[in-house]
């Protein structure tokens, strides 16, 4: 008797797929020092999307990333990035950043302003060009989001490299926090003004007001809380924050943003909120990563794609590069710390790609521009480490067994 394969059977089969192939692909091949785990998954992500995978198989393709499968695996990818964008909140040290204010204000706003300029200049010559602009999106709005995506530091995959060179708890790596810390706050800023929907503009103000009102209840009532509790409290509060964001029209995801931010991070014990973000990347997000993948597309030409994520790179890196070294000749940092800082602030992978999940939800940008978006995001991340380890070896910073075998 022939089985007919169900829809449950095809869920589990792309979920084998999901994890299995960037695992295998890390871990024979050994890419760690180039390619961590987390990006080989990107990459897996966009490679088993219908632009590559679909493209060779097409019928493999459609078989088992059937549309009731991919809906199923969307839920996934969203709770998964809300949970992550919420715990990307809880970490800004806010306070650490008053306390250095000069400094970090100087060294984040150049290393924002100038790489989003960088950025809006390929923006505005892609938007002189058919395929690239959303159907939705108004001209400074595609400017100032790709521009602001060049401009994106991923917090918590910096977090998780600077433990990889053993540098986190050193003060670089704490000065190095606080300007990513303070630029996330001015990145979600800066897209929720792009989101605004003037035609819901009473809606939006309504969120705000009706946001600031139950902060006050909810920070009251998690210091009122014992910690085993706060951690129940938690994913409610993410979830109505969420809801709140895109029924306003500014999208779930700043919602998750907004949730994570206002929640004091010693509420929590340290080591147990690491271990939840190092468990929803290893047992979530690569589902998100695959969501990822499949909304990515080559119909403007794999050449003009991979052109126009050239021109991306080259904007990000250099202005990121050019902004941090301005900021260290203004507060005459000593020798080097602006190439180390400046190349770490480089890493991009899962903020960015969030940032432009969100850009292309709203149709500012289209799939061809979200997929040269995606290449710079993980070469940037991919420099990373092969240029910074080197640099610390030779310094004497601590770079731990990465810099020990670059050196």
């Amino acid at each position: 008797m022939t089985h007919q394969i169900t829809t449950t059977e095809l869920y589990l089969i792309a979920m084998a797929i999901i994890f299995t192939v960037p695992w295998l692909v890390w871990r024979l091949l050994r890419t760690d020092y180039w390619a961590p785990l987390v990006v080989v998954q990107i990459v897996a992500g966009i490679l088993l999307g219908p632009g590559v995978l679909g493209a060779a198989f097409p019928d493999y393709y459609a078989f088992v990333f059937a549309p009731e499968v991919v809906a199923a695996l969307n839920g996934v990818a969203w709770w998964a990035v809300m949970i992550f964008v919420c715990i990307a909140g809880i970490e800004l040290d806010l306070a650490q950043a008053w306390a250095n204010r000069r400094e970090t204000v100087v060294t984040a706003g150049l290393a924002l302003f100038t790489p989003l300029l960088a950025g809006a200049a390929v923006a505005w010559v892609l938007l002189g060009l058919p395929g690239w602009i959303g159907v939705e999106g108004r001209p400074w709005q595609f400017v100032v989001g790709v521009g602001m995506a060049c401009a994106v530091t991923a917090l918590p995959i910096l977090i998780l490299f600077m433990e990889k060179l053993s540098i986190l708890r050193q003060p670089i790596g704490q000065r190095i926090l606080r300007y990513a810390s303070l630029d996330d706050i001015a990145i979600w800023g800066v897209l929720a003004i792009v989101l605004m929907d003037w035609e819901r503009i009473g809606r939006q103000a309504a969120f705000l007001v009706a946001f600031g009102l139950a902060c006050l209840l909810f920070r009251r009532l998690m210091r009122a809380l014992a910690e085993r509790d706060r951690w129940y409290i938690l994913p409610i509060w993410l979830c109505v924050c969420a809801f709140g964001a895109d029924w306003a029209g500014l999208h779930y995801m700043v919602g998750a943003f907004l949730a994570g931010v206002v929640v004091d991070a010693r509420w929590f014990d340290q080591e147990r909120m690491d271990l939840m973000r190092h468990h929803v990347l290893l047992v979530l997000m690569p589902v998100f990563f695959l969501s990822t993948g499949l909304r990515t597309t080559w119909e403007l030409g794999g050449a003009m794609v991979f052109a126009a994520a050239a021109a991306l790179l080259v904007a990000s890196v250099a202005g990121k590069l050019a902004g941090v070294h301005l900021a260290g000749r203004i507060l005459r940092w000593p020798r080097g710390d602006a190439g180390i800082i400046g190349w770490l602030l480089q890493t991009k992978a899962l903020i960015m790609i969030i940032f432009a999940n969100v850009l292309l939800d709203k149709a500012i940008i289209t799939s061809a521009t979200f997929t040269a978006l995606l290449l710079m995001a993980v070469a940037s991340t991919m420099l990373t480490i092969p240029v910074v380890a080197p640099r610390l070896a030779r310094d004497g910073a601590g770079a731990g067994d990465i810099a020990a075998r670059a050196a």
